[in-house]
């Protein structure tokens, strides 16, 4: 057992709390039974981090409670964590329905809206590189471990999005200006939406390439939290 926070092991996973590292190895963290079991099922865990005394089948490093909390994230964290491999994945345009972000920034949005993702049957999710990282602690939180069952790709939007529409996917921005209606639109065999930045929207190069801007219609208020409007959109044309 380890029970000293100097050790270099504890050393080196206490690194891939920082996205530089965690770019570099390849590996993140994921805390607690929940997120733990998740990851096992997807066949990623590299090691396991316990504080308790019981065996796994996974290669198991045995901690201290104080070099457990030192590694955790939260104030009072559960006695297990996984080292976990990222996920290699590529666009899948076998799929009915994608949803793209452009820089969204705030990792309790992104993770918001990955599970929303999955709830509503949108398996492929298409990030910007200047979104949140999505190994971000919060951000895998947020998700509940939907980040295990939706595919991921992170990739230039323009490109994406010439992608999609090679495989005759349609493509809608979202947008006040010069939108229309989600109502007004019927659901089609295949569609992908881009969801934008908190404060500023989808940029307007990617508005560009969209087929067509849709907005939801509110009234009170000038807009809704990202989250919620991807959560919006995805249930209406899920």
């Amino acid at each position: 057992m380890i029970t000293s926070t100097n050790n270099e092991t504890i050393k080196e996973i206490l690194k891939l709390k920082q996205k530089k590292y965690r770019d570099e190895t390849g590996l993140f963290l994921v805390e607690g039974y929940h997120l733990v079991a998740e990851a096992r099922k997807k066949n990623c865990i590299k090691s396991i981090i316990t504080s308790l005394n019981e065996t796994f089948i996974e290669d198991t490093i045995y901690v201290s409670d104080n070099v457990m909390k030192k590694l955790a994230f939260t104030k009072s964290p559960q006695p297990i964590m996984a080292i976990c491999f990222k996920q290699e994945n590529s666009i899948d345009y076998t799929y009915s329905r994608y949803l793209l972000l452009d820089q969204i920034q705030d990792p309790g949005n992104c993770g918001t809206i990955i599970r929303s993702a999955l709830a509503f049957g949108y398996k492929q999710l298409i990030l910007s590189k200047d979104c949140v990282d999505i190994y971000n602690d919060k951000v895998i939180r947020a998700t509940q471990g939907a980040l295990f069952d939706v595919n991921i790709v992170l990739m230039d939007l323009d490109k994406a999005i010439d992608l999609l529409h090679e495989h005759h996917i349609a493509v809608y921005g979202t947008a006040l200006e010069n939108g229309l209606d989600i109502h007004m639109f019927d659901k089609k065999d295949k569609m992908a939406f881009v969801m934008g930045n908190e404060g500023n929207g989808v940029s307007k190069d990617i508005l560009a390439k969209c087929d067509k801007c849709i907005y939801i219609p509110i009234t009170g208020i000038d807009s809704l939290n990202v989250a919620i409007a991807a959560s919006i959109i995805m249930y209406e044309f899920c």
